[in-house]
């Protein structure tokens, strides 16, 4: 049975009939004891956060859970809708829309920040190697809706400084974006503030959180709204709707004349 019992290996769960310990904690004594933001740490990283890192741990999660129709991800959930299908299946389409693009800039501030604590320099000869490595564009500052500020990350950061003299975090990361702002600033002759994406990247940096489990925990704060989206417009009905009323067009391009088709 060794060959066939080996095949899945998981510190995460251990059942039999009867039973059922999620990172050695009976289910019973996890139910009604901890939030749902404990237990989505506990699964993850094996350990139980403390009280003021689980405060903080939610804080990041309740602030990405909705930004909105118009973000494309909410949008595709809206349409399967009307399309007819379920929630599940909407949901699915729509966190199926969290790419590098729309979704994955957390992950890459968590990666620069980390890049920036790794530097042996100052920030602005860190962030010159970022682009140079990445590309121009900085994740988790600017907002193409929010300006001049995200209303999202001041409050998460000030959260963040309040963890950080509690003992839940050292202030590290809190200190590189900040520095990174600055920079910023001083190189555009004008503010470029903190985004959501910045700030919950502070706060999962701090936390110890590897980069790419900002993204997946992202996504498991925007399937709340997505959730809420696709419920709401199965509520609202609607058959087939696209991204824009059935009275509005396309632009057509006419295909380029080439010497063979003149």
């Amino acid at each position: 049975m060794s060959d066939v019992s080996d095949w899945w290996r998981t510190s995460i769960i251990d059942m039999e009939p009867g039973r059922i310990e999620l990172r050695g904690h009976p289910i019973q004594d996890l139910i009604g004891n901890v939030s749902f933001a404990e237990m989505i740490w506990l699964m993850v990283r094996g350990d139980r956060p403390t009280p003021a890192q689980a405060r903080l741990f939610e804080a990041a999660l309740v602030s990405a859970v909705d930004h909105g129709p118009q973000a494309p991800s909410i949008a595709a959930a809206r349409m399967a809708v009307t399309c007819g299908l379920p929630l599940n299946n909407a949901m699915a389409s729509a966190v199926n829309m969290l790419g590098d693009v729309h979704g994955g800039a957390g992950e890459q501030a968590v990666e620069m920040y980390t890049h920036i604590a790794d530097w042996d320099g100052n920030i602005d000869s860190a962030l010159d190697a970022w682009v140079a490595a990445q590309g121009k564009i900085i994740p988790g500052f600017g907002h193409r809706f929010h300006t001049p500020v995200d209303p999202r990350a001041p409050r998460l950061m000030h959260l963040v400084r309040e963890a950080t003299q509690e003992g839940a975090c050292n202030g590290k990361f809190a200190e590189i974006g900040e520095a990174v702002e600055a920079s910023l600033a001083r190189r555009k002759g004008r503010p470029i503030p903190m985004n959501i994406d910045g700030a919950t990247a502070v706060i999962y940096a701090e936390l110890g959180f590897a980069a790419p489990l900002a993204r997946g925990l992202f996504c498991l704060s925007r399937s709340v709204g997505i959730l809420s989206h696709a419920w709401e417009q199965t509520e609202q009905g609607g058959r087939n709707k696209g991204p824009t009323p059935p009275s509005y067009r396309w632009t057509f391009d006419p295909p380029r004349k080439t010497d063979e088709t003149a």
